[in-house]
């Protein structure tokens, strides 16, 4: 057998189904053949043509009801499958209007929480500004670093970006500790001592002690003297006490370090702790700067006394404590010359 009798044998059906067109036309004519017998035995009388016109008659309504049930059963069954196809059709609307919403639910409330988000950052941002004007802060120059920062962002140099970002992230610590009145960092920091005479309005007092002398010779010292004597040119008063332990380290190249600053109007002076009173030795030994009695400088030494750590502190206890110990040192030097 072949593939295409197999399938033939495949798609013929198990019993004999009889063809509605002849099926109608069986039934018809059965039903005209009753009829016919059912008029004749009925009434013999009537002729031959009679009984046949009656037979086709009654065979004929009986096809036109065949065709009317069928007819209807078909009208039922496309009503039906209409029913169905506008059921489905309406659920799967139903279904797709439910997607719909839910999609345009998700991204309306996505965009809500953008603008909502966008509008939050621009609060922020405005809130921040109005910060920036209401402070004594230059609010120009916090715009110029905003967009500054903008700017390096954009860059084609991932290494410049990067460098960008630490010093933003420096900037901002510092003066985030600085909000809380001190700061440090590790070494010593010139650039904040230099940049601080350079912000001074009335008064600056220093010790030095022996461990900074080396630093007198340096580039950073040419620009702080520089910074100082603008700063007395403004009208700041500033005074400088050199400490040494004893009188045999007060060398000549101290005391000409001592002269070279009092001709740039410093009050300069020269001490040494065992010529002190016991009560005024006792205190720190490290060095400090008191800048406008309103924060000071302080450089922490280690074992080697190298110059450990830098720390700027704005806390009125701490000034107060420095700036007492600094006049006692003073006051002791003018009661040793006289």
């Amino acid at each position: 057998m072949t593939d295409t009798q197999g399938s033939r044998d495949t798609a013929r059906p198990e019993g004999m189904r009889v063809p509605p067109l002849l099926l109608k036309t069986l039934v018809t004519v059965v039903v005209s053949i009753i009829a016919y017998v059912l008029t004749n035995a009925l009434n013999q009388k009537q002729d031959e043509v009679w009984k046949l016109t009656v037979s086709i008659v009654i065979g004929g309504s009986a096809l036109i009801v065949q065709y009317m049930v069928d007819f209807e059963r078909r009208l039922e069954a496309m009503e039906n499958g209409q029913r169905t196809r506008i059921r489905e059709m309406r659920d799967s609307l139903a279904e797709h209007h439910r997607e719909v919403h839910s999609h345009l639910t998700d991204h309306r409330r996505e965009m809500t929480d953008l603008v909502d988000d966008r509008f939050a950052r621009i609060s922020e941002a405005t809130e921040l500004f109005s910060q920036v004007d209401r402070s004594v802060l230059r609010s120009d120059g916090v715009t110029k670093l905003a967009r500054s920062a903008t700017k390096a962002g954009l860059l084609n140099n991932e290494l410049v970006k990067t460098f960008a970002s630490e010093e933003i992230d420096r900037l901002a610590q510092l003066l985030e500790n600085l909000s809380n009145n001190i700061a440090d960092c590790l070494g010593e920091n010139q650039d904040w001592l230099i940049d601080l005479t350079r912000c001074i309005k009335t008064s600056l007092d220093a010790t030095s002690t022996s461990v900074d002398r080396d630093f007198w010779n340096s580039e950073p010292a040419s620009r702080y003297l520089e910074a100082q004597s603008d700063a007395i040119l403004r009208g700041v008063k500033i005074r400088r006490l050199f400490i040494v332990d004893t009188e045999q380290q007060i060398d000549d190249k101290l005391k000409e370090l001592c002269e070279s600053q009092r001709s740039l109007g410093i009050d300069a002076r020269v001490v040494a702790l065992s010529q002190l009173p016991h009560r005024v030795q006792l205190g720190t030994h490290s060095d400090f700067i008191i800048f406008d009695n309103e924060l000071t400088y302080e450089i922490d030494q280690d074992t080697k006394k190298v110059n450990a750590k830098t720390t700027l502190n704005a806390r009125a206890a701490l000034v107060e404590h420095r700036m007492k110990r600094f006049n006692r040192l003073w006051e002791a030097t003018q009661d040793l010359s006289g």
